[in-house]
């Protein structure tokens, strides 16, 4: 299973479905994060953490943490 966590910088995803087991999932499906829609990793902090994504011409960041219940294809 790959997770929007594990997409390189520069890569474009589809989004196949969010893990409803992670706590975060409501609020990551609220601001765009829904299945069917194309994703892209922006930017990367210098540890690695918070992650910036492309989403419906936005630009969101989120924590690895919260990345890791986003599945892609």
């Amino acid at each position: 299973m790959r997770t929007a966590a594990n997409i390189k910088f520069g890569e474009k995803v589809i989004i196949n479905d969010i893990d409803t087991s992670n706590p975060s999932h409501q609020r990551i499906i609220e601001i765009g994060f829904t299945p069917g829609q194309e994703i892209e990793l922006v930017n990367i902090s210098a540890f690695d953490d918070p992650m910036a994504f492309s989403v419906r011409g936005t630009l969101i960041a989120m924590r690895r943490k919260e990345a890791d219940c986003i599945i892609v294809t």
